[in-house]
């Protein structure tokens, strides 16, 4: 017997120990070929804007930031946006105060919105920018300085051209959204719901002036906005007696929130124990300005009530014109923005 008829069947066994795990391979790849892929959940992948893609914003969770094209005001508009847990169209706006910086929204700088609202089905809306507009169309450049102006438009960018931008890349639906903001952003708040309460179900105001028109609340905000970064108040409106001056006033918006859920606070500037380490001169000027938002937010009350307006208004009973009174009542109000916009 010669060596190749020795080892024959050895191969033959090797040939069929090959072709079997050969099947057995092939079987496998092609089960993993065929095996559908895990659909990228509602905070997984970054979504279009003006530039391309929006960024992963430093500030983590889920935060991104999105440049949005605003034709009214001729640049690109960040916007910090959270999408909803699983997918939602309900979304909550959150505008800035007075000193609003272009680097970001103070909502998640100075206190974390993002990480309070991380686990729940709401997308969070926070643009970047605007100090000293109150949200509103100006008529003429924002500032002084005439040589680099400042264009603001914001309701109309806030109203008219994000909504569209955010349904098309979120899923938000342009009638399913609150809108709530702190000093200069709870005054907008409220305006911007008044009117526009098709975009709008529900409006917080946490220390915001509701009562801009009766006397000395002009100058006061003169010299805010002075203060604030050098903004010429006569560009806001135009004119003393120009109707957007009224037009913009919460006070004469009431009728519009008729359908809307309507947050209100204030407190009285009295500095709370977490105030303590605050230097005197800053709770001097915060307790001025909480005293002035408290004033005027219930003179706002008692017209709203005085006209069938369903509110809910908190005065706590210390408190100034700072972050730790704008956090608690983002804290408090958590619950109400989430049963009124469904979005546990």
């Amino acid at each position: 017997m010669n060596n190749a008829s020795i080892f024959a069947p050895v191969q033959s066994v090797h040939r069929r120990l090959l072709a079997v795990l050969l099947a057995i391979v092939l079987v496998a790849a092609g089960t993993a070929v065929a095996a559908p892929r895990a659909a990228a959940g509602p905070r997984d992948f970054l979504r279009a804007d003006a530039t391309g893609t929006c960024e992963w914003d430093p500030v983590g969770w889920w935060v991104q930031r999105c440049d949005v094209w605003s034709q009214a005001m001729g640049r690109n508009i960040p916007v910090q946006i959270q999408p909803a847990k699983r997918g939602g169209n309900a979304a909550l706006y959150l505008l800035d105060g007075l000193r609003a910086t272009d680097h970001t929204n103070a909502w998640v700088h100075d206190v974390n919105a993002a990480a309070l609202y991380e686990p729940h089905n709401i997308t969070l809306v926070m643009p970047v920018g605007g100090a000293g507009s109150f949200y509103q169309d100006w008529q003429g450049p924002a500032t002084y300085d005439f040589n680099n102006p400042v264009s603001y438009k914001w309701e109309t960018f806030l109203t008219s051209e994000l909504p569209g931008y955010l349904e098309g890349n979120f899923g938000v639906a342009r009638n399913n959204n609150a809108i709530a903001g702190l000093s200069m952003g709870g005054t907008a708040a409220i305006t911007l719901a008044g009117k526009h309460p098709g975009q709008f179900r529900q409006a917080l105001s946490y220390s915001g002036y509701l009562a801009t028109s009766f006397p000395g609340a002009h100058t006061f905000m003169r010299l805010a906005l002075l203060d604030a970064g050098g903004f010429n108040l006569n560009a806001m409106y135009g004119s003393l007696v120009n109707p957007q001056r009224f037009a913009n006033d919460p006070f004469a918006v009431v009728g519009g929130l008729r359908n809307t859920d309507v947050y209100i606070s204030a407190a009285t500037g009295v500095p709370a124990p977490v105030d303590a380490s605050i230097p005197l001169n800053i709770q001097a000027s915060g307790a001025i300005l909480e005293v002035f938002s408290r004033v005027t937010t219930r003179m706002w009350e008692a017209r709203a009530r005085a006209e069938g307006i369903r509110v809910t208004a908190d005065y706590p009973g210390v408190g100034q014109h700072n972050w730790n009174q704008f956090g608690h009542q983002l804290h408090h109000s958590k619950n109400r923005v989430l049963d009124v916009m469904n979005a546990w």
